[in-house]
């Protein structure tokens, strides 16, 4: 496996900085955010270390040089938005940008696009289901022509008020996965697995790298912290926030050995990248940068240079 991280912590940086950076701390690769150039309501959004709107020989012969001189790989596009929000317009434009993005990706000699399916919030699944084939069975479609995989992370983006009750993602559980696969049965359709929404969610994070190793395109390391007290007061139909922190790996639940041990046995030999969402270390750039140190510090002991 190769060790990498999310790079939507360090807006701050440009694409130059957070590969020369990551070569410091000793990072392998970086999954790349590749949103449209913008400002974004929802944290960890609207961050863009590659303009694929502008994306031309020059750029892609400037990104192939900084690889090549950092000796850090990109894992693969990043772009998390909701395709299936109600907002029509809104639908539109993140389905289209996400055409983009694959175009980037095949452009740069990449093979995975991250993103979210998305969902109206205020639908059930079965009310969504139609705008999600109608939305993404082109998209995976186009994708396939260009030799792209889609890695849909299981992130429910179900947290505050303005996400309740549904959440913003389709593709929270494994229940949803198998009838996602089964509509659209592309091999080139499949999961960016975070084990840390499995975490807050009361369920087995490691039965899924078994269930679905086919199909685990990309991996986020991401924990969680469940804060029993505030669950035994609120119970789980509270907003999630309420009871449950992201953390840093090994400052969580997971257990990380045996995570990556069983992801091991699996089969899966791809990029693993740390998605810093730790409130505890985002006060500064140096604070965020220390989170990507101390998060390479643990992991690597798991994943050998």
């Amino acid at each position: 496996m190769q060790l990498g991280f999310v790079s939507a912590i360090v807006p701050d940086l440009s694409f130059d900085e957070v590969l020369t950076q990551a070569a410091e701390i000793g990072y392998d690769c970086v999954e790349i955010m590749c949103w449209p150039p913008g400002r974004a309501d929802r944290r960890y959004a609207g961050i863009t270390h590659i303009d694929v709107t502008t994306l031309d020989a020059a750029a892609i012969a400037r990104i192939h040089a900084t690889v090549a001189t950092t000796g850090v790989a990109i894992s693969g596009l990043g772009y998390y938005p909701n395709p299936l929000t109600p907002d029509e317009a809104e639908s539109k434009a993140s389905a289209a940008h996400i055409l983009e993005v694959i175009k980037a990706a095949k452009a740069l000699n990449l093979d995975v696009v991250s993103s979210f399916v998305g969902r109206d919030w205020t639908l059930s699944v079965d009310a969504n289901w139609a705008k999600f084939l109608r939305v993404w069975t082109p998209i995976i479609a186009f994708a396939e022509e260009n030799g792209i995989k889609i890695a849909i992370e299981n992130c429910p983006m179900l947290f505050t008020k303005d996400e309740w009750p549904g959440g913003k993602n389709l593709a929270s559980s494994p229940a949803i996965w198998r009838r996602m696969f089964e509509a659209i049965p592309s091999p080139n359709f499949g999961l960016n697995y975070d084990p840390s929404h499995l975490v807050w969610m009361q369920m087995d994070y490691y039965k899924p790298l078994r269930d679905f190793a086919s199909r685990i395109f990309r991996v986020h390391l991401k924990d969680a912290r469940v804060d029993r007290d505030k669950l035994d007061e609120v119970g789980i139909l509270a907003h999630p926030l309420e009871y449950h922190s992201p953390k840093l790996p090994g400052l969580g639940e997971v257990n990380w050995g045996r995570f990556l041990s069983v992801l091991g046995d699996s089969g899966y030999k791809g990029p693993v990248c740390v998605e810093v969402e730790d409130k505890a270390y985002e006060a500064n750039l140096e604070s965020r940068m220390r989170a990507l140190r101390q998060s390479h510090d643990y992991i690597r002991q798991f994943i050998s240079k």
